[in-house]
């Protein structure tokens, strides 16, 4: 047979040929996968518009209605807590933004897509977390220095109003910007854990908003602690100037409890995303 095929020049000559090989995926085209999809989807649009409107409205809002009452010390509560008070409301779209970045795939089933394109599931994991905290960080410190000049003005006309070298007004603009941003990490780790949009927005926000003051009415001093140790509490204190609870953990500590709870629920959310079936 062998020799039968050496003797037609035809067969002989015709040179091997390979399959062409796959381009290599590497972490960069990931990346930029990543931040085409979280910028083309409309939902990207409107939540972080959400964002921005929540927090700086409401900070006007509150600090119109509160200004006179702070000036003439009706209300005793701290300034500091209210120049950037629309950002306790205005985080709840960063955290439902973290966790659309991952369920939505879920819903529309174009995570088969997604994962036939980057085998490496882990890789995707990575890229989704450092797209959403990049994108957080930059629009939460600007909103969150808009908050403080809208809030500010406000405040300031009645002769209470707080320096930018005041203390903890650069602290909390710029912590606001690193809360968001692993807040919205937070809520992809959610969403890839539950899979389920309305599923993990309920889980989220019974952590952030409703288990706190339940936590707080445990007596003792676990109770005490406890409180301090939820994500919102240990997380939120670095986007706030003064709190409204003296009780809560120092605010680069607190960031530092919170960031750690983050990085174990994303860790886990890792670990069971590379292993169960899209």
């Amino acid at each position: 047979m062998t020799t039968a095929l050496a003797q037609r020049p035809d067969i002989a000559e015709q040179p091997q040929t390979r399959p062409p090989e796959q381009p290599r995926m590497r972490f960069r085209h990931v990346l930029d996968a990543e931040w085409t999809k979280i910028r083309t989807v409309r939902s990207t649009a409107w939540t972080l518009a959400a964002l921005v409107v929540l927090s700086v409205g409401l900070t006007a809002l509150v600090c119109l209605a509160a200004a006179a009452e702070l000036a003439d010390s009706t209300l005793d509560e701290p300034v500091g807590a209210f120049v950037l008070w629309g950002l306790i409301v205005g985080q709840l779209a960063a955290l439902v933004l973290g966790i659309l970045a991952a369920s939505a795939e879920y819903s529309s089933g174009m995570i088969r897509t997604t994962l036939a394109a980057v085998p490496r599931r882990r890789s995707v994991v990575a890229a989704k977390a450092l797209v959403l905290g990049a994108m957080l960080l930059v629009l939460g410190t600007v909103t969150a220095a808009i908050s403080y000049l809208v809030g500010n003005s406000i405040l300031d006309r009645q002769g209470v109003g707080l320096a930018l070298d005041d203390p903890g007004v650069l602290r909390a603009i710029t912590g606001a910007g690193l809360y968001l941003s692993v807040l919205a990490i937070f809520g992809l780790a959610l969403g890839l854990l539950i899979r389920h949009t309305a599923g993990a927005v309920t889980v989220g926000i019974a952590i952030i908003f409703v288990a706190s003051p339940l936590v707080d009415l445990l007596p003792g001093a676990f109770g005490e602690w406890l409180n301090k140790l939820m994500p919102g509490n240990a997380g939120g204190s670095i986007a706030m100037v003064e709190s409204f609870d003296p009780n809560l953990l120092d605010p680069w500590v607190g960031f530092a409890v919170f960031t750690a709870e983050t990085g174990l629920l994303l860790a886990l959310a890792w670990w069971l995303f590379a292993r169960r079936d899209a």
